[in-house]
């Protein structure tokens, strides 16, 4: 098994922070692992992206063009990411300030209201562990048990009382998923 994803969107969105969860918690999980980041020289507002590559193999580079999965969450990288997820593969986003949605019919589309959710949640803090639990429920790749071995070795410890939370808001993004088109 091995799965390549982008996670694009503005800085301030947790992208960043959901790869390297997600990247922790496959070590966890004694797969190989590549965690890549790019972002502008802004901290928030700015457009940021990471690759991570999960699998049971060794991976021979991190830099790839097409993607099995695009996690996205907003227009700009949707504009960018969406023809760069191979055929078959997923694309799932977040529709808040969304103005074009996906039109390729050769891919797994899912939406999930994830900042709606995290409003309910009263926490704007959960909204990346949201959408990383979408993505695990189209995408079971990571045990929920290793998430939270993920979000111990990526959190500070003095954010470790979060960790409770963050594991109900992934929880709540399996829930609410919604299926747009597939393949």
């Amino acid at each position: 098994m091995t799965e390549e994803i982008i996670i694009a969107g503005f800085g301030g969105q947790g992208v960043l922070s959901m790869g390297k969860i997600l990247a922790y918690s496959g070590v966890m999980q004694n797969q190989e692992v590549s965690w890549m980041p790019s972002y502008g020289p802004e901290m928030r507002g700015g457009t940021a992206n990471v690759t991570v590559i999960l699998s049971d193999e060794r991976i021979s580079s991190p830099v790839i063009n097409l993607f099995d999965t695009a996690i996205i969450l907003n227009q700009q990288s949707l504009d960018k990411f969406e023809k760069s997820v191979k055929p078959g593969g997923t694309l799932l986003y977040d529709p808040n300030g969304i103005t074009r949605h996906p039109v390729r019919t050769d891919i797994n589309i899912y939406k999930v209201e994830a900042a709606e959710e995290a409003a309910k949640m009263d926490s704007a803090k959960t909204y990346n562990m949201i959408v990383l639990g979408s993505f695990l429920k189209v995408k079971p790749i990571i045990k929920l048990e290793n998430i939270q071995k993920g979000l111990e070795k990526s959190l500070p410890t003095r954010h470790h009382k979060l960790i409770p939370m963050n594991l109900l808001a992934v929880e709540r993004g399996m829930l609410v998923l919604q299926t747009v088109h597939t393949v």
